[in-house]
């Protein structure tokens, strides 16, 4: 919606409620408390933050200097909370107003920042209350890990697994009391155990091979090497059927040891880039496991390849969840076997990972995670090891690691875009801003980016580099002094002595990109044909 100064003047009077938020925001509003409010706001089914409004009544249009830079808020919101915001700036005769609309979270998520489930209460943000995130919790459907198997008991348990698990959550936590907890009282605090009984959580993570058997057979994961893509038995099989704990570790070890390590020349130096990262291969394992349907017959398969590793579990995606949105969506099928996962530190949020498969796949420059197989009964991943430019990859070890560990998954989405010297797509353009700031990028253009010259030194193009700058060094003094002339036009007679190096079709050229990038136009033509700043408001250009 492109709001105007009247919808700003007909939305005054409306009561401060549900699905809106006035904030005065004068000079600046911090960004930390815009964000938490977006968060209240899809937690109570979305809604518009206005800034520049008085919060009491009667209200008034007061301007708001806040966020200069929208755009680039808007990204960064997105990029904390996954939500799809979007804003208006509104010129209103009394200032400027500022409206970021806040979509509704989706079903069965609550929102969460920094560990909060934040929700309204009057002037006051506050914590969700327990009923009613366990009401949104409800509405994905569900949730077979938390239902108690029949007949399990504590005996079924593997003691090894469950001490694996209170290792990680102790070093997660740094909480040397959770050593002291007797196992019962460790696997209620994770809600394994419930006053309804032992939980197929508690089986999956914990149980014996004879328990997981018994009670849930189709809960077995497979481990295959093939070697090639033909027909026939693998080189290798390994079949678990037993607490996740005691095989988790033992799945990377089989990978890794076929993980061929690829050597590329960086200066005096050879280095190694593993065909299979530790962390991507790690977090599928993950994603399988808390997102399979364990009502389902069929088992998970990890097949690793020479050159891939796919994966396949049984049932489709969850709902509201697709190849193409998830990315950004989180919805674990199984909550309390992800949730337990999040404790221990197996994962950074409870039901994702998603992301850190995209970012290390592009940080070793490779295809993306391959989602497309999937069909309504089963997901099936496939993630690529092969380099696809080490061009790329000797680029990125010029920069600390800790820099890139600061990279959000959009800036690393504008990288590979970069990397394959594509245009970066509008939602994203912001996100170059910062990859300028590190000295990874600059700007080629208005809306164009291109990495930096270190990655054209390496790739040996310097001068595509050189001219794709100076291209937009005169572009610039061009559209510099068409801007002069905005009310009468400047002919092409008056450009050509501002660069006397180019003829008059070269110059052409230039005026002709500059119209593609919407930053002048042209109207009349032949003697009378005038370059005006801007696009055409008019759409006629000549």
């Amino acid at each position: 919606m492109n709001w105007t100064p009247q919808n700003v003047d007909d939305i005054l009077n409306k009561p401060e409620g549900e699905n809106l938020e006035f904030k005065e925001a004068r000079n600046r509003y911090d960004f930390e408390k815009l964000t938490q409010y977006c968060v209240a706001l899809a937690n109570e089914g979305g809604g518009k933050i206005i800034l520049g409004v008085t919060d009491s009544r009667p209200r008034q249009v007061v301007g708001s200097n806040a966020f200069r830079q929208p755009e680039r808020t808007r990204a960064g919101l997105n990029q904390r909370l996954h939500l799809g915001i979007t804003f208006d700036e509104v010129f209103h005769p009394n200032g400027r107003v500022l409206v970021f609309y806040v979509p509704s979270r989706p079903g069965g998520i609550a929102i969460q920042y920094d560990g909060q489930y934040l929700v309204r209460d009057n002037d006051s943000l506050v914590g969700m209350p327990g009923e009613r995130l366990s009401e949104i919790v409800a509405e994905a459907g569900h949730d077979f890990s938390a239902d108690s198997c029949p007949d399990l008991t504590m005996d079924d348990l593997e003691a090894r697994a469950i001490e694996h698990f209170r290792q990680r959550w102790i070093n997660k936590r740094g909480d040397l009391g959770l050593s002291a907890l007797s196992r019962e009282q460790l696997l209620a605090d994770i809600e394994a155990v419930t006053d309804d009984g032992v939980t197929y959580a508690a089986l999956v993570l914990f149980g014996s091979r004879a328990a997981m058997r018994k009670h849930l057979a189709q809960a077995e994961v497979v481990f295959e090497y093939r070697s090639s893509n033909a027909a026939g038995p693998a080189q290798q099989r390994e079949e678990f059927t037993e607490a996740f704990f005691l095989w988790y570790d033992r799945l990377w070890e089989l990978v890794n040891l076929r993980n061929d390590q690829q050597h590329y020349q960086d200066g005096m130096f050879v280095l190694d880039v593993p065909m299979f990262g530790e962390r991507a291969v790690r977090e599928a394992i993950l994603n399988a496991v808390s997102h399979r349907n364990y009502q389902l017959g069929g088992n998970i398969f990890v097949r690793q390849y020479p050159d891939r590793i796919e994966i396949d579990s049984p049932g489709g995606f969850p709902r509201e969840i697709s190849p193409e949105n998830i990315l950004y969506r989180q919805s674990p099928r199984n909550r309390r076997i992800a949730e337990i996962f999040a404790k221990c530190g197996l994962v950074e949020r409870a039901g994702q990972g998603v992301d850190l498969m995209y970012r290390d796949a592009i940080r070793q420059s490779k295809q993306h995670p391959d989602f497309t197989k999937s069909d309504q009964y089963t997901v099936s991943l496939s993630l690529a090891g092969r380099i696809r430019n080490t061009a790329f990859v000797r680029f990125l070890n010029q920069f600390e690691p800790d820099d890139l560990d600061k990279l959000g998954t959009d800036e690393w989405l504008v990288l590979d875009k970069l990397s394959r010297e594509q245009p970066v797509p509008n939602d994203l353009r912001p996100c170059a801003d910062r990859l300028i700031e590190f000295g990874m990028a600059i700007r080629a253009g208005r809306g164009r980016f291109i990495l930096s010259e270190a990655f054209y030194g390496i790739l040996g193009r310097l001068e595509t580099y050189r001219r794709l700058r100076e291209d937009e060094k005169r572009k610039e003094i061009l559209e510099s002094r068409i801007t002069e002339c905005a009310v009468d036009g400047c002919p092409v007679g008056d450009l050509l002595p501002l660069l006397p190096a180019l003829n008059r079709d070269q110059l052409r050229e230039l005026l002709e990109e500059l119209r593609a990038e919407q930053r002048v136009h042209l109207r009349g033509s032949r003697r009378w044909a005038r370059w005006h700043p801007g696009s055409d408001p008019e759409g006629e250009e000549g």
